[in-house]
């Protein structure tokens, strides 16, 4: 900015996003994923990012996108709009609506806005100096999925040398959800971040915003922390409600000496699934911080990664529908064992989980498990409510935790 503006970064960008400036600005990440609730900021935050990085770099350009086209206008072209009045910067941005797109003065670069539902457009996405180093997702969770977005990244990721993208969005309800689902997947060029409005300067969203929040939160807790704090509060059917997912540290598992293997079978396109974890049986916290998850794995190969592990001679409890694949992994020198099972034992197994504490999985030591754990529901039956018994589906993991902490179970049955 030129000093005659006299805009600071404080006066545009809100104390509970520095971090993430921070992170652009090293260049530290490629994918930024900013979710919370309303009042939040991240959107705000997003434009000016976008505003301050194409004036910065003339080889910047940028695209933003809304899955329906029709909600651009209203959405992130006047989000932008606002930047750059906020930036001070209004006379050096020219704005159209056919095509939409604002356009830098000085050099031509060029902000384009696309909707997902005329994919064709995305694809011929062209600028006539430098790439498109910006691109935005706006309510991400109006997208089909990951594979929509993967395809658009691929079409709009060419000729630079480093890409932001951004994906805003207000957490849906469900923890089955796609997009909340993908925020537990870690990769290492990805930040997620979480904001509220609690983060905010008050005189930025004014007194009557707070005040509304506050009886919302009198009145309906879950729909204040839906709608405000942006958590997937759950949709009804969710089996688990004690999940904590964060990061376990090699300094929490040397201090681990309550420490279990479970192991269920894949068959077919099933994959099977290892577990390694750690229970505190006075807090009554279960940590999971170790997996195998992979489908048609032989089972030397399977006990050649178990060895990886380094159990020695652990005791690993299995599903005892194999036997003869039990018999194998002892031949290959591990102490495998069936689990012993009964009549109730998985209604039995999922009502000790779910009493727990806490659950605690490391999303990054162990995705499969974030994500079986997390997306795991009742079935609907179809009149409003929920089936009773358990779906036998996509609980790999959660079948595994339960082999390994069948002896925990009975001791508290024989109390």
């Amino acid at each position: 900015m030129t000093e005659k503006k006299r805009i600071r970064l404080s006066d545009v960008i809100a104390p509970g996003f520095y971090p993430v400036h921070r992170s652009l600005a090293g260049k530290r990440h490629t994918h930024y994923w900013l979710k919370g609730g309303r009042g939040s900021g991240k959107s705000s935050y997003i434009s000016i990012e976008i505003i301050l990085g194409i004036m910065a770099d003339e080889n910047a350009n940028a695209v933003v996108l809304r899955k329906v086209a029709a909600n651009l206008k209203d959405s992130v072209l006047a989000q932008l709009l606002w930047a750059v009045q906020a930036l001070g910067v209004t006379e050096e941005w020219e704005s159209k609506v056919s095509p939409m797109e604002m356009i830098y003065k000085r050099t031509g670069q060029k902000i384009i806005f696309k909707g997902a539902d005329q994919p064709r457009k995305i694809k011929s996405s062209k600028f006539l100096h430098g790439y498109a180093k910006y691109i935005w997702y706006e309510e991400v969770d109006e997208f089909q999925g990951m594979e929509e977005i993967r395809t658009i990244n691929q079409s709009l990721m060419r000729g630079g040398d480093y890409f932001a993208v951004f994906y805003s969005y207000n957490p849906p309800k469900s923890l089955k959800s796609w997009v909340n689902q993908e925020a537990l997947a870690e990769r290492p060029d990805k930040l997620l971040h979480h904001s509220t409005y609690l983060q905010m300067p008050k005189e930025w969203l004014g007194e009557q915003f707070f005040l509304e929040a506050e009886y919302t939160k009198e009145r309906n807790e879950e729909a204040y922390r839906h709608e405000y704090l942006g958590e997937a509060v759950g949709a009804g059917g969710e089996v688990f409600h004690n999940l904590v997912f964060r990061q376990i540290t090699a300094e929490e598992i040397a201090g681990f000496d309550r420490v279990a293997r479970g192991l269920d079978w894949g068959y077919a396109a099933d994959p099977l699934h290892y577990t390694v974890n750690h229970y505190d049986s006075a807090r009554r916290r279960l940590y999971l911080f170790y997996e195998i998850h992979k489908t048609g794995m032989s089972n030397r190969l399977l006990a050649e990664e178990i060895r990886k592990e380094g159990p020695g001679q652990q005791r690993i409890v299995c599903d005892s529908a194999e036997p003869k694949s039990i018999a194998e992994l002892q031949e290959y020198g591990l102490m495998a064992v069936p689990a012993k099972k009964g009549p109730d034992s998985v209604a039995y197994g999922m009502k000790w989980l779910q009493d727990l504490e806490e659950i605690v999985i490391d999303p990054v030591r162990c995705p499969h498990t974030a994500r079986e754990f997390g997306g795991y529901a009742l079935e609907e039956d179809g009149q409003g409510g929920w089936k009773a018994r358990y779906p036998d589906r996509d609980n790999h993991s959660i079948d595994a935790v339960r082999y390994s902490r069948e002896e925990d179970m009975r001791r508290i049955r024989v109390r």
